[in-house]
C-alpha cells in the first residue's frame, strides 16, 4: 500500500483520493506501537494472517477459498512476519523476516514458535471474555484479536531489540487481489516444483505469476531443500520482485490500476492508525530499488527442538539477532545495501593456467568453489605471455573481482572490458603461490583429479543470511 500511496502523490493524484484511499482501510490502535525513532526512522510489523476472511471480518466465499486453495478450516497463524525500517533520509528501505517456526520467548508467555504467538493469546483471550466474562462472542472478537496482535508487537520488539511503530496486516485474499491488481509478478526459480498441498506447479525459470499463483508460490515450505527458511526466501524475492516493479516503472500510473489497487488493498489490509500518509509517502519517494533489502534473521539451527521435545522448531539466539538486526540496520543507514547482498555465488570465475604446473587451474577453481563462487571454465591461458598472476574484471573495482581477489591472497584486479558482467577471469602466472598452489601454508594443494575420500565437516550453523535487493530487472532465482 505504501508504494501505491508513492505513485499517487507523485502522479498529482488528488489530496482527496489519498484520503479516500486511506478512509476504506480497517485501522486498529495497538498500545505496543512506539512512536518513531528520535530519527525520524519508521519501523513496520508487516504480518501475513493465515484467514479465511477480509480485513474487516467478512467470511471468503467458496469460490475465492478454492481459487486460493485456503480450505474452509478457519486459522489465525501468522505466515508471514516482517519488520521494516525506513529511516529519515528515505534512502534506503530493509526488510527483516522472521521464520514462522522460530522458537522465542513471548512476553508475559513463555517461549512457543512465534507464529503461535497472535493465535494463542487470541483464543486464550476469547475464552477469558466469553466463558469467564460473559461476554457476547461477537463483542469479544475484536478484543481478543487485539490482544493477539499486542502480544505478537511485543515479541517481536524483545526478539529484535526494535520498538515497532506501525503495524500492517494482511490475509491471504490480499497477496492474490494486490499481485493481480498490479499485472503479475516475475519471480524465477532454480528448479520446477509440484508441491498439491500449496498448489505450486511451476517450471524452472523465469515466470510471471498470477495472484493465486503467487500465493502458492509464497506458502509452499514442503519439498523445499531448507523447508520454512526457503519459504521465506521465496517471500522475499517475490516481495523484492514487486518492489522493483513499482518504484523502477509505471506500473501504477494507469487510474485503472490504481482503482484496482484501491478496492484491493481496502478489502485486505489491516493498519495501525496514526500514520501521516503524505509524509510516509514522501519518504518512499526517495527510494531507489537497488537501496531496497531482504534479510532473514540468523538461525541457530534449522532442525531444531523445543525445549520440551515435542516441536520441530527454529532455533534462534535473541542476543545475535539483536547484533545482527542492529548492525544491519546500521549499514543500511550508511548506504551499504550492495555490499551487503554481495555473495559469491553471484560471480562466476573462469581461471586460466600461463604456468607449465599441470592441473593449476582446477585445484585453484576448486579452491573458490569451496568459497562459494561459481566455477567457470578453466584450461591453459593462450593470450600474450604474463609475467604476474592477475584477477580480470569489467572494471577494476567489480565487487566479485575484489572478492576473488581476496580469497587468492591479493591477487591484483585489472580491468578488461572483454570480461563479461557477473564473471571474472584469474590469470594464473609463475609468481603464483596461494590457494591451491601447493605452495605456502594453506591447506590445498593442486592436482588434475578430484581429492579422494576428503571428509567434509558439516557446519553447526546454517550460513549467515542473505540479503536479496530490489535493484535488478531479472528477479534473482530461488528454491
Amino acid at each position: 500500500m505504501s508504494m501505491a500511496l508513492t505513485v499517487l502523490i507523485g502522479t498529482g493524484v488528488a489530496w482527496g483520493k489519498i484520503r479516500a484511499f486511506e478512509s476504506g482501510i480497517n485501522q486498529i490502535s495497538p498500545l505496543a506501537l512506539g512512536e518513531g525513532g528520535e530519527d525520524g526512522a519508521v519501523d513496520i510489523l508487516l504480518v501475513g494472517i493465515d484467514s479465511r476472511t477480509d480485513a474487516h471480518g467478512n467470511p471468503l466465499s467458496a469460490e475465492e477459498l478454492a481459487t486460493l486453495r485456503a480450505g474452509a478450516d478457519e486459522a489465525n497463524n501468522t505466515d508471514t512476519i516482517i519488520l521494516v525500517r525506513i529511516p529519515n533520509n528515505g534512502t534506503s528501505a530493509t526488510a527483516i523476516s522472521i521464520p514462522r517456526d522460530s522458537y522465542v520467548a513471548a512476553p508475559g508467555i513463555g517461549k512457543m514458535k512465534i507464529n503461535g504467538v497472535y493465535g494463542s493469546v487470541r483464543l486464550e483471550k476469547m475464552k477469558e471474555l466469553v466463558e469467564e466474562d460473559g461476554m457476547d462472542p461477537a463483542e469479544a472478537e475484536p478484543l481478543a484479536t487485539a490482544a493477539g496482535r499486542e502480544a505478537l508487537i511485543k515479541t517481536v520488539a524483545n526478539l529484535t531489540g526494535v520498538t515497532v511503530d506501525h503495524y500492517a496486516e494482511i490475509g491471504l485474499l490480499g497477496f492474490a487481489l494486490i499481485t493481480d491488481a498490479l499485472g503479475g509478478v516475475d519471480v524465477c526459480l532454480k528448479e520446477p516444483v509440484y508441491e498439491p498441498l500449496s498448489g505450486a506447479d511451476f517450471p524452472a525459470g523465469w515466470q510471471r505469476l498470477s495472484g493465486p499463483e503467487a500465493l502458492s508460490f509464497v506458502r509452499q515450505r514442503h519439498n523445499l531443500p531448507r523447508g520454512d527458511l526457503d519459504r521465506v526466501t521465496r517471500q522475499q524475492a517475490f516481495m523484492a520482485s514487486l518492489a522493483h516493479k513499482v518504484i523502477s516503472g509505471k506500473t501504477l500510473s494507469s487510474p485503472a490500476t490504481l482503482e484496482r489497487l484501491q478496492e484491493a488493498v481496502q478489502r485486505s489490509v489491516v493498519l495501525s492508525d496514526g500514520w501521516d500518509v503524505m509524509q510516509f509517502a514522501q519518504q518512499l519517494q526517495k527510494l531507489a530499488a537497488g537501496n531496497v533489502a531482504f534479510a532473514t534473521i540468523p538461525v541457530l539451527q534449522e532442525n531444531g527442538w523445543s525445549d520440551d521435545g515435542m516441536q520441530s522448531v527454529v532455533r534462534v539466539d535473541p542476543a545475535e539477532v539483536k547484533k545482527w538486526v542492529a548492525n544491519l540496520l546500521h549499514d543500511q543507514d550508511e548506504g551499504k545495501t550492495e555490499e551487503l547482498a554481495y555473495s559469491p555465488d553471484k560471480t562466476t570465475v573462469e581461471v586460466l593456467n600461463a604456468t607449465d604446473i599441470n592441473g593449476l587451474a582446477a585445484s585453484v577453481s576448486r579452491v573458490l568453489a569451496g568459497k562459494g563462487f561459481t566455477a567457470g571454465a578453466t584450461g591453459n591461458y593462450e593470450g600474450t605471455p604474463v609475467a604476474t598472476s592477475r584477477v580480470l574484471a569489467p572494471g577494476a573495482d567489480d565487487r566479485g573481482a575484489q572478492a576473488v581477489s581476496e580469497s587468492l591472497g591479493g591477487v591484483p584486479v585489472v580491468e578488461d572490458a572483454s570480461v563479461a558482467a557477473g564473471t571474472v577471469r584469474v590469470v594464473l602466472a609463475d609468481d603464483y603461490t596461494g590457494p591451491g598452489s601447493g605452495l605456502g601454508n594453506e591447506d590445498s594443494t593442486y592436482s588434475s583429479a578430484d581429492p579422494v575420500g576428503v571428509t567434509q565437516t558439516v557446519p553447526e550453523a546454517p550460513p549467515p543470511p542473505r540479503i536479496i535487493t530490489a535493484g535488478s530487472d531479472d528477479p534473482e532465482c530461488v528454491y
